[in-house]
């Protein structure tokens, strides 16, 4: 039931067409004349009640709807007064009306009615609607423009500019429909005469031909239903072409044409109780069909009131609502003066010096991202990537802390470790981002940004474009995977910060139930806990995982046992992670790597210096800038193969190498050919070499 209700107005321009070829009956004609009346009523009244169009924006459509209607009526009548002499109680009644007895008065006011309708109405209306149109597409740049400058200057916001520019578009499209429109009401003023001339000659003719009645009878037969006809066809399409030049010197909605009848009709029901009263009192004029009136009146003003009385609820809950938020925010200022009171003791002032491990804030624009009760599913996801996170790498990362923030833009996020701000980025929640292919087979509209995780070029493009663009070879990605990619790598990249002797003493209590006399003989007989987490730390830095504590502890024992430091201990932990190490850079058996020519590592272990702290790398300032110089062309293949960066040296400089590429590269990893298993196939695809200055030196 409720799919036929909402297909109404497409099956009631079916039964139209229909009323172009079946006949109809005198009684049913009545109604449907009636119905015509009360209809060119309401939409009169209705654009006399709107602020603007897009109050109406179905307008050229039902424009079109009642013109059909109205002439598949004239085209009903006309079959009934050529057959009958006789078109139904309607046509009947405001046929007499218009005489009074005398055909020629009733002649002479029905071809001033259809003038007016023609000439100054219509006319004029038609003449409107091509203006509007036309001034209307003319300030579109500048109204494009005007808004660009308000988004520029931060007046407005992304999605505000959007739904501006979509009702610019609409209001375009509105009024180029409505220029279109009017010429479909000249033409059905136009038909409306010829209607009337057809029904005048054609009935005399068939009067006197077939009917053999003298001349005066049927010359007043035929010309009261005929002026009765054009009378009832007439007042409507007056009062449409009326309602048209109102509705043109005043954009569009979204939905179907059924749907916005229905919706922006409720809208209106003091003009429904209106056109009802107006039917109400043409039925106790005499000489009017007083019982299709009232019917249809009836119906009207019940549908108004109860339509109104809807509105007043819909009304009284708002205001309920308003109430409860105001008292919400009084409740606000309430617990606002309560936590000053709370305050004034200086102990709890202690309170406020917690550092949040992970915190994210974000704009306005994105709580229905986080928030689960709008549907949000950022936590979800969170705890996937953690539980996901701790069985790759060993580690639980800590409790995220979400909240939103004033002082951000209303697209924009940002992530804080350890209370310090560590990324940020934008997103367009209504948009997908699109990651540029190195090769694209086409370009696809959008605005142009850079993918915050990877620094990939990328663009926003809208939804209807993301087949599109996923066929040009562009990976596309939806606004909440971007945000939480973001946290993922930045969390990754961080995880060392994360870890603290209270989370060290945490996987060593878990190690405890598993292997209970290995920590009690090491830990902190031989391993303090603050040299395990230096290790640890150490590991997770370079992205080893961890989560093989015992092989960690054992070996790290042994190291401490032999007299080497925390930095040589973790090189042999390194070294028995092999397997790990491997599997966590491998690729389909392959390792592509970055090496360094023999001389290259001659002249770094060359740079090598021990002092009191330790050993520590002095490299001169030509051989840096070569190294780094060359890597940064090798990367560019990296990013080729989409794999990550590695340089493969020996065990004795990866260490103090690794320091010093992270502070130009932090996502290149360096590994030592112990720490590379011997099942795996080792592609150089870059060796680093000494040249000029530097080479000739060496010699």
């Amino acid at each position: 039931m409720k799919r036929i209700f909402n297909n109404v107005i497409s099956l009631f321009v079916v039964v139209i067409v229909l009323f172009l070829i079946l006949p109809l009956p005198t009684a049913l004609l009545d109604v449907l004349l009636v119905v015509n009346i009360a209809l060119s009523i309401l939409i009169l009244m209705i654009t006399m009640n709107i602020a603007e169009a897009l109050e109406f924006s179905i307008f050229p459509s039902l424009l079109l709807v009642t013109t059909l209607f109205r002439l598949g009526m004239n085209v009903s009548s006309t079959r009934l007064i050529l057959r009958d002499g006789y078109a139904g109680e309607v046509i009947s009644a405001f046929g007499q009306l218009i005489t009074q007895g005398n055909i020629v008065i009733g002649v002479v006011i029905f071809l001033i009615i259809v003038l007016v309708q023609f000439i100054v109405i219509t006319k004029g209306a038609e003449r409107v609607a091509e203006v509007a149109a036309r001034f209307t597409l003319d300030a579109m740049p500048g109204k494009q423009m005007a808004i660009d400058a308000d988004l520029s200057s931060g007046l407005i916001d992304e999605a505000q500019a959007r739904e501006r520019r979509y009702k610019i578009q609409k209001e375009a499209d509105f009024y180029g429909a409505m220029d279109g429109a009017t010429k479909i009401v000249k033409g059905d003023a136009v038909m409306s005469i010829i209607i009337t001339l057809i029904n005048f000659l054609g009935g005399v003719i068939i009067g006197m031909v077939q009917g053999g009645g003298d001349f005066g009878t049927v010359l007043q037969t035929y010309s009261i239903v005929t002026i009765g006809d054009g009378l009832v066809s007439q007042l409507p399409a007056l009062m449409i072409s009326t309602a048209t030049g109102m509705i043109v010197t005043r954009s569009v909605s979204d939905g179907s044409l059924n749907t916005d009848v229905i919706a922006q009709f409720k809208t209106q029901p003091r003009a429904i109780m209106v056109t009802g009263v107006v039917l109400i009192f043409l039925a106790v004029m005499p000489n009017t069909p007083h019982l299709a009136l009232a019917i249809v009146a009836v119906i009207l003003i019940a549908g108004g009131f109860y339509i109104s009385r809807q509105m007043q609820r819909d009304k009284l809950a708002a205001a309920a609502e308003q109430k409860a938020a105001e008292d919400a925010e009084s409740a606000k200022h309430e617990q606002s003066a309560s936590e000053t009171d709370y305050f004034k003791d200086i102990n709890n002032v202690y309170s406020l010096l917690s550092v949040e491990p992970i915190e994210m804030e974000f704009g306005y624009s994105l709580i229905p991202l986080v928030d689960e009760s709008r549907g949000g599913k950022l936590i979800n996801r969170i705890v996937i990537f953690r539980r996901q996170y701790a069985q790759e790498m060993g580690f639980v990362v800590p409790s995220v802390r979400l909240h939103d923030s004033a002082s951000l833009g209303t697209n924009q996020y940002l992530i804080r470790i350890k209370g310090e701000e560590v990324a940020r980025g934008e997103i367009l929640v209504d948009y997908y981002l699109a990651l540029e292919p190195s090769g694209p087979v086409g370009e696809i509209d959008g605005i142009e940004t850079i993918e915050p995780s990877y620094g990939i070029p990328s663009r926003w493009i809208l939804p209807e474009n993301k087949e599109m663009a996923e066929i040009y070879g562009y990976t596309v990605i939806d606004p909440l995977s971007v945000m939480l990619s973001h946290l993922s790598e930045t969390i990754k990249r961080h995880t060392y910060e994360l870890l603290n002797r209270a989370e060290t003493i945490q996987l060593v209590d878990n190690l405890r139930r598993t292997a209970p006399e290995l920590v009690e003989e090491i830990v902190p007989n031989i391993i303090s806990y603050g040299n395990l987490e230096k290790i640890l730390r150490a590991l997770l830095k370079e992205g080893v995982p961890i989560k093989d504590l015992s092989t960690i502890l054992e070996t790290a024992a042994d190291a401490i046992s032999q007299g080497q430091d925390v930095d040589r201990a973790v090189e042999s932990v390194r070294a028995e992670l092999s397997r790990t190490i491997t599997h966590r850079f491998c690729e389909n058996g392959q390792l592509r790597v970055v090496t360094l020519d023999a001389e290259v590592e001659k002249k770094v272990i060359a740079s090598l210096t021990k002092n009191e702290q330790g050993v520590f790398l002095m490299m001169g300032p030509e051989l840096m800038q070569q190294i780094i110089t060359q890597l940064s062309e090798h990367m560019k293949k990296f990013n080729d193969l989409s794999q990550t960066p590695i340089i493969l040296v020996s065990q004795v400089i990866r260490v103090y190498l690794s320091r010093m590429i992270s502070q130009f590269f932090p996502n290149v990893y360096v590994l030592a050919f112990n720490e590379v298993t011997s099942n795996v196939q080792i592609q150089a695809i870059g060796n680093i070499t000494l040249q000029g200055a530097t080479a000739q030196s060496g010699e």
